[in-house]
């Protein structure tokens, strides 16, 4: 991605942005890139098979999974429920049912038998709910200071909303295992709620916020709306999420929420939709057969990035590709990103961690994605990795790019960059003023090479690293990179 030059200094307003941690998801902070250097989107790791949907009550129709870290228990939603094409006809075996899953770890997990359901004669079985709402059941558990505690754990269930009736409802719970609804009619209705429709508390901003799937008039298609509130139950007039980039393709589900280590910013992972590309495989053609829509359209993950809740910065690159063509990729219905960031312990490698390091470098961020649609037993979640803060990165070659903020004013002593370089890569910081001449002490010059691979690695530069004597007057940071990447800055 490039950049164009920016506004003239004297223009610009100072971005207050006091010692909160600032990842480089967006251009919010950047004013341009010089060199070769170039902000690029990052995709994850993809680790083991963390569920398989093999299940009796489960199959090639489970979808749209749910995940969260509650204490020292990572839970699990989604939807179970078979689905088989069978002599050129979809075929749904078995009813719609909400299952659960948890983990001690985010990586191994489990179905524990809830004696909730009766299926097929049988209450053994990881089943919460096989009434309504159970197409696109996604609960969460609610931070809001004045939320009661039974209704601590929050869920919403859609119907289309093409009809009386329809819309978003919500449910509540006080174990985040037995489930009610919260009232008897729709909290919202301006939208088509048949995909999955995430809310959440945003205690940045002190409200609930929710987004679901609506249409917009041809060519648009498939798109995302946002409405607000209070107190869960009265809500804003829903409206339309605005990219001032663009967005290359439809955008299906959403599964947008705070970023947790800077909830300022709102992170999104919504599933891009393509139709009409044509049949790629035999099961495409078999599917095809059966449903043309789902034969000849594709899915896979996107990324986007924003501050307001409703602007978002949507990256033209794909976050999740479908991979090698093998039965069961390259379909609609593939690359479904659940809902939630984890944190997890990463990998353990050679050597061990250094004393002086933070705890955080021990840890990485899971999430999941779906793959093996529309076969029979093969339907599963695999989980993936990104390292902290690391779905975007300025990045440069060895023969080395530069980038530059809009000016900034911070509170703090400290500057810490979330960085990593090759062997023979560097960084190197330099703070200037706004009309972008180089602080005394704080010049390019003045500041060594750092290298190696850091979660937050403090700057310094010949005289130490103490930034104190500026912070709140506005500055302007310059970063060289060579064979490097740069994902995050915080003053602190």
């Amino acid at each position: 991605m490039t950049l164009a030059a920016a506004v003239p200094a004297a223009q610009e307003s100072p971005i207050s942005i006091g010692s909160r941690l600032e990842p480089l998801f967006d251009t919010h902070l950047v004013d341009r890139l010089g060199g070769k250097a170039v902000l690029r989107l990052n995709r994850p790791t993809p680790r083991e098979i963390a569920i398989t949907h093999d299940a009796p009550w489960e199959g090639a129709g489970s979808g749209y999974h749910t995940v969260f870290q509650d204490g020292d228990l990572y839970r699990m939603y989604y939807r179970g429920q078979q689905m088989e094409v069978v002599d050129d006809k979809l075929r749904y075996p078995t009813a719609e049912v909400i299952c659960y899953a948890e983990s001690r770890d985010g990586i191994r997990w489990t179905r524990p038998e809830l004696g909730l359901v009766e299926f097929q004669g049988s209450r053994r079985n990881n089943i919460l709910r096989d009434r309504f709402g159970t197409h696109n059941f996604t609960p969460f558990k609610d931070l809001n200071p004045a939320c009661p505690p039974t209704a601590r754990y929050k869920a919403v269930g859609g119907v289309r909303g093409a009809q009386e009736g329809d819309g978003l409802y919500a449910f509540q719970s006080a174990d985040a295992i037995h489930w009610s609804l919260l009232q008897e009619t729709p909290i919202l209705t301006e939208g088509y709620f048949d995909s999955q429709n995430v809310v959440f508390w945003d205690a940045e901003r002190r409200e609930y916020r929710a987004y679901f799937r609506d249409f917009r008039e041809y060519p648009n298609g498939r798109d995302i709306k946002t409405s607000t509130s209070k107190d869960f139950l009265h809500w804003s007039k829903s409206e339309w999420l605005e990219y001032p980039t663009g967005r290359k393709t439809q955008l299906y589900t959403n599964q947008v929420l705070p970023y947790y280590r800077a909830p300022h910013l709102f992170l999104g992972f919504p599933t891009r939709y393509v139709t009409n590309r044509g049949l790629l495989t035999p099961l495409n053609e078999k599917i095809g057969r059966a449903h043309p829509r789902f034969g000849n359209d594709y899915t896979d993950g996107g990324f986007m990035a924003g501050r307001d809740g409703r602007t978002f910065q949507v990256w033209g690159e794909a976050f999740l590709r479908p991979g090698p063509v093998r039965e069961g990729r390259w379909l609609y219905g593939g690359q479904y990103q659940n809902w939630g960031l984890v944190e997890t312990r990463a990998e353990e490698g050679p050597g061990t961690l250094l004393p002086f390091l933070p705890a955080d470098t021990d840890r990485e961020i899971s999430l999941y994605a779906s793959e093996g649609g529309w076969v029979p037993g093969s339907a599963r979640m695999r989980r993936y990795t990104m390292r902290l803060d690391g779905f975007v990165s300025a990045q440069a070659p060895q023969d080395g790019g530069e980038l530059f903020t809009k000016p900034l004013i911070f509170t703090g002593r400290r500057l810490r960059l979330n960085f990593a370089t090759s062997a023979v890569g560097s960084v190197r910081v330099e703070l200037q003023d706004v009309q972008g001449k180089a602080l005394p002490g704080f010049a390019l010059d003045d500041c060594p090479e750092h290298f190696g691979d850091f979660i937050a690695r403090e700057i310094t530069w010949k005289g130490g690293g103490d930034v104190g004597k500026v912070a709140g007057t506005p500055v302007r940071v310059r970063v060289a990179l060579r064979d490097a990447d740069v994902y995050a800055f915080r003053f602190e």
